[in-house]
């Protein structure tokens, strides 16, 4: 059997997209960890699933093989390919995953701006072992003292300030710790200067990566928390593939994700 599939990436997170009848969306998420391989496979950090009957639907698998409830920088892949292959009508509309609804703007410029759901700190809906919300929060991993920042974006996140240069240490160290009982991506945030943070993530199910849309978006959420930017604000997030904008608005509120995307090549996997 030949499966069609379209390459896409977003600031060097890759992905491969899969659209077509449910027999082949069950044979791509059972195939999924050896179409990621890259060096026996097509190559990628995830396989996105996309239907759009009854609704448009994208759902993630990682390079592992796990299913994470969303990913911001595949989502915009997936806005990108519905348009570039017809499958919507506009620019505009709204794509479900399992971390629920997401607005999509495809951009003139070729990005696209994304409606990311509102952010909670809840630990049940992380979830973390915590009594309370974890913000700024002293704790210590690897023999180290950080303090962390706990949000949800429909998947988890650790957010830590000023230790990027332990990060290879205490990455794995708080992944692993068991406070996260259904996994944590951790990222290592800086603020290099007003509005403007670097951020590196090592993303549950991927390893290190080189963009997380959900990531920046609770690296922002965490700033605001914190004091260390302005709600309202866009703020860029500089990760290792490049530049997002971020906007936190008020709590409840969607966070704005805005940045690139885009078609590598198409291809087709025979069975």
């Amino acid at each position: 059997m030949s499966m069609r599939f379209a390459k896409y990436e977003g600031l060097g997170n890759d992905f491969v997209i899969v659209d077509g009848d449910p027999e082949l969306l069950a044979q791509a998420r059972a195939q999924a960890v050896a179409i990621c391989d890259r060096h026996r496979g097509v190559g990628a950090d995830g396989v996105l699933l996309v239907s759009c009957a009854p609704e448009l639907r994208m759902v993630v698998i990682n390079a592992d093989g796990s299913v994470p409830q969303m990913c911001g920088n595949g989502l915009r892949c997936v806005a990108r390919h519905l348009v570039a292959v017809g499958a919507v009508q506009n620019t505009e509309f709204v794509v479900q995953t399992d971390a629920g609804p997401h607005r999509c703007k495809v951009l003139d410029d070729g990005r696209v701006e994304v409606d990311m759901r509102a952010a909670t700190l809840e630990p049940a809906s992380l979830p973390v072992r915590a009594s309370a919300p974890i913000v700024d929060q002293p704790f210590a991993f690897a023999d180290k003292s950080v303090r962390m920042t706990a949000v949800s974006m429909g998947n988890p996140h650790a957010v830590i300030f000023d230790h990027s240069d332990a990060r290879l240490i205490l990455g794995p160290a708080i992944a692993q710790s068991g406070m996260f009982p259904e996994g944590v991506n951790v990222g290592f945030a800086k603020v290099v200067q007003p509005g403007r943070l670097e951020l590196h993530v090592l993303e549950r199910g991927a390893g290190w990566t080189q963009a997380c849309g959900t990531g920046a978006c609770a690296c922002a959420v965490a700033a605001v928390l914190t004091g260390r930017a302005q709600r309202g604000e866009a703020l860029t997030i500089v990760l290792p593939g490049g530049p997002l904008e971020i906007v936190v608005h008020e709590d409840g509120q969607p966070i704005v994700m805005t940045g690139p995307a885009r078609h590598v090549f198409d291809g087709a996997l025979v069975s």
